[in-house]
């Protein structure tokens, strides 16, 4: 049965996090697709991955029969997380947009299964696995809105899980979500619950769609 890789990095528990309800809700679907499938999880926000330092890098481009003793159990822990990503038939990532950009867990998790020669490079080991970001944010990035040079989360990602990693990226985008909290944004809220509306409707469709695409 088909294996779902599921990172979510919110800071914000369950339903109070916008990107969680979204990717709880592909998942959902997912599973209704796939009772016996494979589902692994990993909640960066209560469990993060050790951001990449001096032993895990170099031991990346090292001989892993040179390795020190601090290199080997470093990459070990590195391997750990790509091999995951490369037995993966489907990724679901929750990527919420703080101050720009994503999370520094989901960055450090990036930055541990980017490994030249092996995810990346002229033969990437989980090419063209299909990979969905919803990538909420709290006001409006879309193009023609005066935030649009700010959006550094889809265009990162882009660059990093397609163009990098070799990854087919596609996008569920929860737009506004601040707008229930923040008076000034108050006129806003209609439009916040219409996007979120429709990226949990996407959430699930997609996740149909790719389920049934895989199991053909």
């Amino acid at each position: 049965m088909a294996t779902l890789l599921h990172i979510d990095s919110s800071l914000l528990p369950g339903e109070a996090s916008s990107s969680r309800a979204v990717t709880e809700a592909f998942r959902a679907a997912w599973l209704a697709q796939h009772p016996d499938g494979t589902v692994i999880y990993r909640d960066l926000a209560a469990d993060p991955v050790p951001h990449l330092n001096l032993a895990a890098h170099t031991a990346g481009f090292a001989d892993p029969a040179t390795h020190s003793p601090e290199q080997a159990e470093a990459f070990a822990a590195r391997v750990r997380l790509i091999e995951e990503l490369e037995q993966a038939d489907a990724v679901l990532i929750g990527a919420p947009m703080y101050n720009f950009t994503i999370p520094s867990t989901l960055k450090a998790w990036l930055d541990n299964v980017v490994l030249f020669g092996r995810t990346m490079g002229e033969t990437p080991s989980a090419k063209g696995t299909p990979v969905t970001v919803v990538a909420s944010r709290g006001g409006s990035y879309a193009p023609g809105t005066p935030r649009e040079p700010f959006e550094y989360v889809q265009n990162y990602l882009t660059a990093l899980l397609a163009d990098g990693l070799g990854l087919t990226v596609d996008f569920i985008v929860p737009e506004l979500t601040m707008a229930p909290q923040n008076p000034a944004m108050a006129e806003l809220v209609p439009l916040y619950e219409a996007s979120r509306d429709r990226a949990l409707q996407d959430a699930a469709v997609k996740a149909k769609e790719l389920a049934d695409r895989l199991a053909a």
